[in-house]
């Protein structure tokens, strides 16, 4: 993995993100954006596999729903951004051109 592929994954996902972790999937998943699918749907299943709403009457009130709307927006931003990897998954780059002929203006 490149450098530059580990460093758009640690601003994707956080610098806490074990750079390890992170190689391994890297090798497993073959793409940077795969990588940072996987890791943001385990952060949301993680956060749904507990209650999202927590109240202690008169005390304290604990939401989480707040965090897995942002993941999920998160996880639908990585779907428009460009990875730094993207030319080099094998997706071909489709290239046009266009012959221009000059016309007489009459």
């Amino acid at each position: 993995m490149h450098t530059a592929v580990l460093h758009w994954l640690a601003a994707q996902l956080g610098p806490d993100t074990d750079p390890d972790d992170l190689a391994q999937r890297y090798e497993r998943l073959g793409s940077a954006r795969a990588v940072v699918d996987e890791m943001l749907h385990e952060r949301i299943a993680a956060l749904l596999s507990e209650p999202l709403r927590v109240t202690v009457n008169g005390v304290a009130t604990i939401d989480h729903s707040a965090n897995v709307a942002a993941l999920e927006r998160r996880l639908a931003q990585i779907g428009i951004q460009p990875a730094p990897d993207d030319g080099l998954t094998g997706t071909p780059e489709v290239v046009m051109s266009i012959l221009l002929v000059p016309r007489s203006r009459r």
